[in-house]
This record gives C-alpha cells, sequence and structure tokens, in this order.
C-alpha cells in the first residue's frame, strides 16, 4: 500500500512524505510506480558514467586487474547504487573520493597479488560493519547531531581543499588536460551556479533546455574541445555492449576464487577504517545540508535525510562488494557535484523536477546503461581525466560553501579554518584531532554548543526569510 503523510520540518522535513512502501527503516520507491522518471537525467547519466569507469585505472594500477574484470567491479558497484533512491535515501551516491588516496596507500603495503588483494578485501568488509553498526544502533543520527558545528565545517571545508588540491599535484589531471579542464569547468560552474544564467532561463527556453541537462553539454563539450587542444585523441566510437569478466573477477579477486583474508587482515585494516569514516563522516553532513537547503524551497515535498537509513545502505553496499568485488573507490554515501547538479534542477519547482526521488533514481539508472553500451563508453574514454575533474571541482565549491554555513559564530569559521588546512595537508584523522584540540581549548565546557554569535544568527534568519518568500 502506498503511503503518504504530513510531517513537521524540525521531524521529518516541510510537506508531504512522497508515495513509498514502508518497509522497517526503509522506504521502497519504484520508477513509474511511486516517481516520474526524469528524462533530462537519465540522459545525463548515459554520459556520466564516464566518473564511474574512471575507477578502472585504479584498480588496474593497485591490483592489476585486467580491463574487463575492472569493468565487472564497476558494473556491480553501479546495479548498487540503485538501492539509495529504491530504499528512501534520497541522493546520488557515488565513491568515497577523498579517501582513495589513503585506500590505496594501504593496500600498497602489502605484496602485489593475493595478499594485496585481501587487504582491500578486509578493509571494504570492515568498512561497511562499522557502518552498518552505527546506523542499527541509531548512532549515527546522534554522531552526526552531537559534532561540534566548527568541527563539521572544518571536515567539509576540508574535504573540499582535498578534493581540488587532488587535480593539481604534479602529474595530476590537471597537467594532461589543461585548456579542456579549464574551459569545461568555467562553463559547468556558470551552468550550476551563476545568477545571470540562472535569469536567462527564465526568459529563454533554449537556454532552460540546456540548464535542464545539467553537465551533460559540458562533457559532450569537452569531447570536442579535448582533441581539437591536442590533449586526447578523437573518439574511436564502436558499437555494441561491453563484455565485463565476471567470471575471471570472481576466481581471482574475491573471497569465492581466492579464499577469506587472515583474521589478522581485519584487525589491521581498524585504523584506515576509522580515518576513511572520517571521509564518510563529511559527505553524510554535506548530504544532509544540502537536502536542508532544498527543503527550504521545495515545500511541496518533505526532503528529508536520514543518517541511519544512509548507513545501512552504504554499510551494506561495502559488505556487499567486499565478497563480490572489491573496488577501491568504495562505496560511498554522495556523489557530491551530481548530487548538487539534481538538486539545482530540484529547486526550480514540480514541473522541472517532480520529487527529489526521480532525479536521483533516473540518474542512476542512465549510469547503469551507459556503462552497458560500448558506443557510450567508447565516446567518453578519452575524457574521462576530464569527466573526474568537474567532478572534483563542483565537490570543491560546494564542500566549501556548505561547510561555512555549518559555522554559527567568528570563532567556528577560525577553528573550521585550521581544522580544514590540517586535514587536506595531513589527512582526515589528523584534521578530526585538530578540531577537537581547538573546541576544547576555546569552548571548554561549551565544547558541544559552541558560541554562537550575533553575525551568524542574522545570516540564518536572513536565509529562512529568502526560502519562505522563494
Amino acid at each position: 500500500m502506498t503511503t503518504t503523510a504530513h510531517h513537521s520540518l524540525d521531524e521529518e522535513g516541510i510537506g508531504e512524505v512522497s508515495p513509498h512502501w514502508k518497509a522497517g527503516p526503509f522506504q521502497i520507491r519504484l520508477p513509474f510506480v511511486h516517481y516520474r522518471f526524469e528524462w533530462p537525467d537519465y540522459v545525463q547519466g548515459l554520459l556520466m558514467c564516464a566518473v564511474d569507469l574512471a575507477a578502472i585505472p585504479l584498480m588496474v594500477e593497485l591490483l592489476g586487474m585486467p580491463f574487463e574484470v575492472a569493468l565487472a567491479v564497476v558494473v556491480f558497484n553501479g546495479l548498487l547504487y540503485l538501492t539509495h533512491h529504491l530504499l528512501g535515501d534520497p541522493v546520488v551516491p557515488g565513491w568515497i573520493t577523498p579517501a582513495i588516496p589513503l585506500v590505496m596507500a594501504y593496500c600498497s603495503a602489502f605484496p602485489e597479488g593475493e595478499e594485496r588483494v585481501h587487504a582491500l578485501i578486509a578493509f571494504q568488509f570492515m568498512l561497511g560493519v562499522f557502518s552498518i553498526t552505527l546506523g542499527a544502533t541509531g548512532l549515527a543520527s546522534k554522531v552526526v547531531s552531537l559534532i561540534p558545528s566548527a568541527i563539521k565545517a572544518g571536515v567539509l571545508v576540508g574535504a573540499g581543499i582535498a578534493a581540488v588540491q587532488s587535480l593539481f599535484v604534479a602529474g595530476g589531471r590537471f597537467e594532461t588536460f589543461p585548456v579542456t579542464i579549464t574551459i569545461a569547468v568555467g562553463i559547468a560552474f556558470l551552468l550550476l551556479f551563476s545568477s545571470r544564467f540562472a535569469a536567462m532561463r527564465t526568459k529563454n527556453p533554449m537556454w532552460r533546455t540546456i540548464g535542464n541537462l545539467g553537465i551533460l553539454p559540458v562533457i559532450l563539450l569537452a569531447v570536442v574541445i579535448a582533441p581539437l587542444a591536442g590533449e586526447a585523441p578523437w573518439p574511436t566510437i564502436e558499437w555494441g555492449f561491453n563484455t565485463p569478466d565476471f567470471a575471471g573477477l570472481f576466481a581471482g579477486y574475491t573471497i569465492f576464487g581466492i579464499g577469506l583474508p587472515p583474521a589478522s587482515m581485519f584487525l589491521t585494516a581498524l585504523p584506515t577504517v576509522l580515518a576513511t569514516y572520517i571521509v564518510v563522516f563529511g559527505d553524510v553532513l554535506q548530504a544532509r545540508a544540502i537536502l536542508k537547503e532544498a527543503d527550504q524551497i521545495r515545500t511541496d515535498e518533505a526532503v528529508v535525510y536520514n543518517p541511519d537509513r544512509a548507513h545501512l545502505i552504504f554499510g551494506g553496499r561495502n559488505t556487499i562488494m567486499s565478497m563480490i568485488g572489491p573496488d577501491v573507490a568504495m562505496c560511498g554515501p554522495l556523489w557530491s557535484a551530481m548530487h548538487v547538479v539534481i538538486v539545482e534542477r530540484y529547486k526550480e519547482g514540480r514541473k522541472a523536477m517532480k520529487s527529489i526521488f526521480g532525479g536521483a533514481g533516473s540518474f542512476r539508472w542512465g549510469t547503469n546503461t551507459g556503462l552497458l553500451l560500448l558506443p557510450i563508453v567508447t565516446l567518453v574514454q578519452p575524457v574521462l581525466g576530464v569527466a573526474l575533474a568537474l567532478t572534483l571541482l563542483i565537490q570543491g565549491f560546494v564542500s566549501v560553501r556548505v561547510g561555512i554555513m555549518e559555522a554559527r559564530s567568528v570563532k567556528d569559521l577560525g577553528i573550521a579554518g585550521v581544522t580544514a588546512a590540517v586535514l587536506a595537508s595531513n589527512g582526515a584523522a589528523w584534521g578530526l584531532a585538530t578540531g577537537v584540540i581547538l573546541c576544547l581549548v576555546v569552548y571548554g565546557r561549551d565544547f558541544f554548543r559552541g558560541e554562537p554569535d550575533a553575525t551568524f544568527e542574522a545570516m540564518l534568519r536572513a536565509q529562512e526569510g529568502q526560502a519562505a518568500e522563494s
């Protein structure tokens, strides 16, 4: 039976909960039954599968996987992406991107071959079980609400800085595609964040159509610009379907082929699991903040992010993937760049997107389709690095914006700035430790509450007023 209900802002958001079937902590929503299929987001997903495919070189490098085997991992992960919106989590899920260098460094400490694969299996399994435990006990929501605003702000801003930094390291993607990335990022930010372009969309149907496609036009433009700039070859379009090597994956890279890792490996993985979770925590905060902002604008649908439910879903994904396809990119709660793209279109009203679940779900149905279509894969293959760069820079922009708005005082901003700098330069664990120490020193017994000041209270009131007017 399909259910709808009205809830308060504090409990379940503004407006009516969209139709669903209740199933314990989950809310089941099916395409065409509970939500309208959003074709602009589906088409966008077809080409943005390029970012999912960018995980393949990482697994080839770390584990020595053949391309077709790594593709099988990507396909499995892609199918599990669908579980989020199908079970009531209104996000576009993705990798745990900032933690990838950390995990690769951990696994590289083990000899290449079965031992290194076992290390990745043990790590991803423990990350999954840890996340499920937090979600099942209800601790995830408590952790999110108890963390001081200064630390929340610092983690988010630091994750944003780290995402941007990863592009500009020696030998990074910007060195490979300097012209293409510069032009693509400029156009993407114009389409997504420019108030002038937003005004143009209201007056001209052509600009409205382009805006509804998110960053799809940018990816298509990159396919042309990169060869013209001499930064990539022209794509060689091939027809047919991709052929992931599932048999090779199961035989050489899963517990069904090489057996379980030694018990000691599960214990060895714990410090890296905790450090990675700090990054995951930042994604959870970001998802919550972005959806809360959307809820203030779209008062027709209650846009609710439940951290406990989210932990159960992405924790389950990591646990399953550790057994059927260990993935160095991991199963994160949020693809922040595309989540923002979907949410920005959602904010434009019911005509643009009837339900947030329709946008997020249709996009992920699109990426899954694209992964199987050889013409799509071969079209975007030369600009995989550009697609990844776009997501990282958009993630950086949004992380910093949302992070700063988490602050409740000028002192919070100062603590957040130092925390972010340490996190970006020395890793998540050191960043979190810095934030805790600074909050203890500055706030003392007011560690959890902080010292909200009039400046930020006025800003919050102004935000709420603008949301109410819109």
